[in-house]
């Protein structure tokens, strides 16, 4: 184990990458010293220069050395991104979420610590030869920590599918006891289904009997009610007859009655009297009304 807390492989892989940073870094460190030797030997070539000269001069010297500085950053940071590529697309193949935090890009003491361990893993760099020239990959780990806790999910992963297969089995089992018990009953129902027809049938059958006696009963009643109502009926005409002669018999006795009565009436002395006073009555009332049509007319 050394400084940064790495194992010796991810010690070297830090090392192959600060090797790669420091000969990107090298290569642009010379290129904006070239840029201050071209601006010595192409324009420094008099004794004295104007301020606007110099100024000019600074200006152009400025401008190129940002564009190598921002192109050295910008290129630094995505060379960084594609390193973070590397590692998260092994950590997927893992089943793994990585995770980064920004603010710790800043810490001073993490930013001294990893300046000492490349002073201390680089200083004698001319006198080392480089472990391995050949590209290096990213290896999954064989022993201890992920690997150990992938072993581990994939045993407790094993032992629940096992779990399920068991309880697959067990469900398939009853299931096909409970389809069994079905056709079972359903065989019982559709035997139960049949004697409740027979017996829907034989009722029926017992029922249309009962209800067609019911029918000879009641038309049997009913011829006989006719006939008893024709000879009633009969007898009702007869006596009608009877009863309107009869009735006739009397009118004609009453008429006969009120004749006799009225003319015995009229020969009694009474009637005699009540005749001759109405008759002068009107004979008075006749003179009444000459007298009073006669005022009338005189006035």
């Amino acid at each position: 184990m050394a400084e940064l807390g790495f194992n010796e492989h991810h010690q070297n892989e830090v090392i192959n990458y600060m090797r790669f940073a420091r000969s990107k870094r090298a290569l642009r460190l010379k290129t904006i010293d070239s840029c201050f030797q071209d601006l010595r030997d192409s324009r420094l070539v008099e004794e004295t220069f104007t301020v606007d000269e110099v100024t000019e001069m600074l200006e152009g010297l400025r401008a190129v050395v940002r564009g190598e500085v921002e192109t050295e950053l910008i290129n630094t940071a995505h060379t960084n991104v594609l390193l973070l590529r590397q590692l998260f697309s092994q950590a997927e193949k893992f089943y793994l979420k990585l995770q980064t935090d920004a603010s710790e890009l800043e810490n001073r003491d993490l930013l001294e610590q990893v300046a000492e361990f490349e002073k201390a893993e680089f200083k004698t760099t001319n006198k080392k030869a480089p472990q391995d020239t050949s590209k290096p990959k990213l290896a999954p780990l064989n022993e201890g920590g992920v690997s150990e806790l992938l072993n581990k999910e994939i045993s407790r992963l094993q032992e629940e599918n096992d779990k399920l297969k068991s309880r697959l089995r067990m469900l398939e089992s009853q299931a096909t006891s409970a389809l069994d018990g079905k056709s079972k009953v359903e065989r019982a129902l559709r035997d139960l289904q049949k004697i409740q027809g027979d017996q829907q049938r034989v009722m029926r059958s017992q029922e249309i009997d009962s209800l067609e006696d019911t029918v000879a009963t009641l038309k049997a009643q009913f011829q006989d009610t006719m006939t008893t109502s024709t000879a009633t009926q009969k007898d009702l005409h007869h006596n009608l007859a009877t009863a309107k002669h009869d009735l006739l018999c009397v009118q004609e006795q009453l008429a006969q009655a009120e004749k006799e009565l009225e003319k015995k009436f009229q020969q009694t002395a009474a009637y005699r009297n009540m005749k001759e006073m109405l008759t002068k009555k009107n004979e008075q009332i006749k003179e009444i009304r000459k007298r009073l049509h006669k005022y009338e007319a005189d006035e």
